[in-house]
Order: structure tokens, then C-alpha cells, then sequence
């Protein structure tokens, strides 16, 4: 069973690696859009000069931090800590803005404010979940 949940731990994390990848990569490759989509936010226009590098190299670090067991408490850590501010973004948006573009990147700007704050929601849960088996049945790093 510990076997299982330790696969269950990988699994997570490999979505997130993968997730903050894509994201991070979708970012750098539109880099001015998601720039101008950030200083229209409310909430973050008046650190649009900062955020959009600050929220990639984060997304990255993250994603490597999750690729080595040594790292990966931390990296979880940080996926819901970065997950849970994100869902905190979305919901404040979605109470009081209308029609501001998603900034998120690649596939998952098509979602809409609502289908993104389930599927951020999620990812909260899926970091606590692997965060709780992980520091319960992982072996510590050699």
C-alpha cells in the first residue's frame, strides 16, 4: 500500500511538473500579451512591470523543485501556496470584474473564470493530498 501512495505522490507531481511547465513556457512565448493582460488586472496592474517574471520563474522553480525527491516537500509546498494564491486571484476577479482576459497561458486561458477556479480548486487538493502522503510514507533522500 505505501508503494501505492508513494506512485500516487509521483503522479501528482509529475502534473505539476507538468502544468508549470506548460504554463511557464506559454508565458515566455507570448511574454508581451501576457504582460498587457497582467497591468489590465485590478488587481496587479500597478506591479506589471514585476509580476509577469516573478509568476514564471516561480512556475519554473517549482516545477523543478518537484522533479527530485530531495526537493520535492518543498515543491509541493510551493505548488499549493502558488495554487491557493491563484484561486484566491481567480475568485476575487470573478467578484469583481467583468471581461478580463485570462492570463494563465496556452490551453488554459480557453477556460472560462468559473471552469478555472474548479480546476485551480483541484490542484489545491491535489497538492494537499501529495503533500500529506508524501511526508507520511516517503523514504528521506539519500
Amino acid at each position: 500500500m505505501k508503494k501505492v501512495k508513494t506512485r500516487v505522490v509521483e503522479f501528482i507531481s509529475y502534473f505539476f511538473i507538468l502544468l508549470f511547465c506548460y504554463a511557464g513556457i506559454s508565458k515566455i512565448m507570448d511574454f508581451e500579451n501576457f504582460q498587457i493582460q497582467i497591468s489590465e488586472s485590478p488587481l496587479l496592474g500597478a506591479y506589471a512591470g514585476f509580476i509577469p517574471f516573478a509568476i514564471i520563474i516561480l512556475e519554473l522553480i517549482i516545477a523543478g523543485l518537484l522533479c527530485y525527491r530531495k526537493t520535492r516537500n518543498i515543491g509541493l509546498i510551493g505548488s499549493f501556496i502558488l495554487m491557493l494564491i491563484f484561486t484566491g486571484y481567480i475568485f476575487f476577479i470573478i467578484r469583481t470584474s467583468e471581461n478580463l482576459p485570462c492570463s494563465c497561458g496556452g490551453i488554459l486561458e480557453k477556460m472560462s473564470w468559473h471552469q478555472h477556479l474548479y480546476f485551480n480548486i483541484g490542484c489545491v487538493v491535489l497538492s494537499v493530498i501529495a503533500l500529506g502522503l508524501n511526508l507520511r510514507y516517503s523514504r528521506p533522500a539519500e
